[in-house]
């Protein structure tokens, strides 16, 4: 895949070199870009669900995100548009707090917990958490910075457009350096597009792990007598003190390095005055660490340990667990290559004058046994020269990886086993809808920058699994006068 990546951006380069020698120079010609644009989005998400993948496919996931992207588009000439893009989102989120679940503040009465209805508390003199509860640990939130600087150049005749970019993100735990380039070829008056692009994304894990197999790799078979662990009680199944946890199976990764390389292809068709189309095809291949350091793994073919009070064992898969919390056996163990193909299409179909169709569809595989079908269906109407309401739907259809398997039922036997129900089998429905206004003349103004237009969306989405989100975003767009 790597090789293919080479020859594809030694491609690029040779494609723009010969299109800068075209003779072909048009005496006039517009500017790609008029004036410098600023567009700022604003996005809030919030989720509830119980299938948290670091309490081992089972407990609260709830979490909220709060997102922000500033992205200026600046015409460095008649052909030349320098585009970045910067954005931070921070988190908090329920599940990830519990990589170390041991001072859990919903149950000590501190925080909140995830039922609603139950306000119940209890008291300890030892540590305790529950996957139910977010804990106040430091992994309980974290802030995502990211950077994307792009840099586009067109042909005199505007039909050849090539470009390249730059990114960088980082959080706590996870750096990603990307960089990649494209072309676009417009034919037939420029109804017809073609366009090739490639990406490569080097990243690397810092890996932090659930606190009681940190403590393990510390200290290894000695660790109950050291580090958190010292003077801290263990419970069998039955409630009662025990010293024969050991968690074997759990090795640290030596190496914490993610690569990804893709290609993707693009055709666009004017087909009517009212029909567009377009179809496009991604073949991506990873490397490296792809599991999730700190996603918790327990085997049915092993005994169960536990900190916490026993009173709650019984009842530790429900949300009545208010204090006990299950040791791990293992992390998520997943192969260290991936190969994705997604190939799908648009249709968009003007009806008349205010109503336009655009659906979409996609399918999926994956060499981990994973395969899916998206369909969506958006439906802009024109309510005046300002104002436009768009009612979407989206449904979404996965089999699961054949490395997936839910609470409790991996073996200890097995090469690769994972929790995490992003990899299982699922459908999901996500509704809502969008309204645009536009101001012709850009009024409103900033400066020198007068607004053109904002965007409202709002969606719900449902996975049969009980996750549950809701997602609000709002755009504006300047323009320089």
């Amino acid at each position: 895949m790597k090789n293919y990546i080479i020859i594809v951006l030694l491609f690029l380069n040779t494609v723009s070199f010969s299109q800068e020698k075209d003779s072909t120079a048009l005496a006039y010609k517009k500017r790609v870009l008029e004036g410098v644009e600023v567009d700022f989005l604003l996005s809030y998400y919030q989720q509830k669900g119980i299938h948290s993948s670091v309490s081992g496919g089972m407990g609260s996931e709830k979490l909220t995100d709060l997102a922000s992207n500033f992205t200026v588009s600046i015409p460095l000439n008649d052909d030349d548009v320098l585009t970045v893009d910067a954005g931070l989102s921070a988190y908090t989120s329920a599940s990830s707090s519990n990589i170390n679940p041991f001072n859990a503040t919903g149950a000590s009465g501190r925080g909140g917990d995830d039922d609603d209805d139950d306000d119940r508390r209890v008291a300890a003199t030892g540590p305790y958490g529950t996957p139910w509860q977010a804990s106040s640990g430091a992994s309980a939130q974290d802030v995502l910075g990211s950077a994307i600087i792009n840099y586009s150049h067109s042909s005199d005749n505007r039909n050849f457009i090539w470009s390249s970019d730059i990114a960088f993100s980082n959080e706590y735990d996870y750096t990603s350096i990307g960089f990649g380039g494209g072309i676009s070829q417009l034919f037939n008056n420029k109804n017809t597009e073609l366009s090739l692009k490639a990406s490569v994304y080097l990243d690397q894990w810092r890996p932090i792990y659930a606190t009681e197999l940190h403590e393990y790799a510390r200290y290894g078979t000695n660790f109950q007598n050291n580090g958190f662990f010292s003077g801290v009680t263990i419970l069998n199944q039955s409630g009662i003190a025990s010293t024969g946890y050991i968690p074997s199976d759990f090795k640290p990764w030596n190496a914490t390095n993610r690569n990804s390389y893709a290609v993707s292809f693009a055709f666009s068709q004017v087909a009517t005055k009212k029909m567009q189309f377009s179809l496009f095809l991604d073949v991506l291949q990873q490397e490296g660490m792809l599991s999730t350091p700190y996603h918790r793994i327990y085997f049915a073919d092993k005994a169960n340990y536990y900190i916490g009070q026993a009173q709650y064992i019984p009842v530790y898969e429900t949300n009545q667990n208010r204090g006990v919390y299950h040791l791990a056996d293992d992390v998520e163990r997943l192969p260290s290559t991936r190969f994705k193909t997604p190939i799908g299409s648009r249709l968009n179909y003007y009806v008349n004058e205010r109503i336009a169709i655009r659906t979409y569809y996609r399918y999926y595989w994956d060499d981990w046994g994973i395969t899916s079908h998206t369909a969506s269906v958006e439906l802009p109407v024109k309510l005046s020269d300002q104002f436009t309401f768009s009612p979407t739907y989206r449904y979404y259809t996965q089999q699961s990886s054949k490395y997936f398997a839910p609470y409790e039922t991996h073996f200890s036997t097995e090469t690769y086993y994972t929790s995490d129900y992003d990899l299982s089998t699922f459908t999901t429905s996500q509704y809502g809808f969008g309204l645009h206004y536009t101001d012709i003349f850009t009024n409103a103004k900033i400066f020198n920058f007068g607004l053109k237009n904002i965007d409202f969306r709002y969606n719900h989405y449902d996975r049969n699994d009980g996750l549950q989100a809701n997602i609000v975003t709002v755009g504006l767009k300047f323009v320089e006068e």
